[in-house]
């Protein structure tokens, strides 16, 4: 879905945010709240207060794209209120996948 390069980095607004703010609101808490550039071709996700829906702001050189996803069944792993997080592509896809990136796996191979 999202063409992500070693360079994207993925930043998580903590906490719930509402999710009816368009572009400029949203560019507005990631410069203020976020501290980063919106305009610098990172992504920038949003969830709302229960969870079930995720907005995504990212800067393609041209313009500004705002993405919304919902789930249809369960809740999105969300940072709790506090400090931005920065996730890496792998968990990014997991992310939006609905899987629980809050969780430590640990795999090996036997």
């Amino acid at each position: 879905m999202w063409g992500l390069s070693r360079s994207t980095r993925v930043f998580l607004r903590p906490g719930p945010t509402d999710l009816r703010l368009g572009f400029e609101a949203l560019h507005g808490l990631v410069e203020n709240q976020l501290q980063q550039n919106p305009l610098s071709g990172h992504l920038f996700l949003f969830c709302n207060r229960h969870r079930t829906r995720l907005k995504a702001l990212c800067w393609d050189g041209s313009g500004l794209w705002l993405c919304t996803k919902r789930l249809e069944k369960g809740t999105f792993a969300w940072t709790p209120a506090g400090t931005s997080e920065e996730i890496d592509a792998g968990k990014f896809h997991a992310l939006v996948e609905g899987l629980d990136i809050r969780a430590e796996r640990k795999w090996f191979r036997r």
